[in-house]
This record gives structure tokens, sequence and C-alpha cells, in this order.
């Protein structure tokens, strides 16, 4: 049995970057960043996945590539929107 060669992979990764993540993951926008992920010159959204909420934050420079990522539990709901 033969196997097919693989491409190679890229040596740096790909930034994920607002416009890609806007049309693969249902999310709301949040009016800020909680305090963990970056203040200034960004913005964030939130995903719901089971008992989390997922926070990803943008840059507003060029394509707004991923900056920041942060997780809470869904209990603790009210920290993430103060």
């Amino acid at each position: 049995m033969a196997l097919a060669a693989l491409p190679a992979l890229a040596a740096d990764p790909l930034p994920l970057t607002y416009e890609q993540f806007e049309a693969a993951v249902p999310h709301v926008a949040l009016e800020k960043c909680p305090a963990s992920l970056p203040q200034q010159d960004s913005f964030c959204r939130a995903a719901m996945q089971h008992s989390e909420i997922h926070v990803f934050a943008f840059s507003d420079a060029g394509d707004s590539p991923m900056i920041g990522f942060a997780s809470f539990p869904a209990v603790r709901l009210d920290t993430v929107l103060k």
C-alpha cells in the first residue's frame, strides 16, 4: 500500500481574521472586552458552547486579526458583561 505525499504545512500559522470568524461562528457583539483581554484598539465577540462563554478579541487594525481569547463559565456571565 503506497502512501500519498502530504503537502507541507505552513511554517507560520495563519491569523484568524474577524471576517473569517464572522462567517463561521455564531456570536454576539460585546460592548466592552473583559478586563483580561486587550482593551485598546480592539473589539470583542462572544460565543456560547455548552456551559461556557468564549470571548474572542480582535484588533481594529488591518484585517482585524484575533489578538486574544478567554473562556468563562456561564454561571459567571455577570463578570463577562460588566
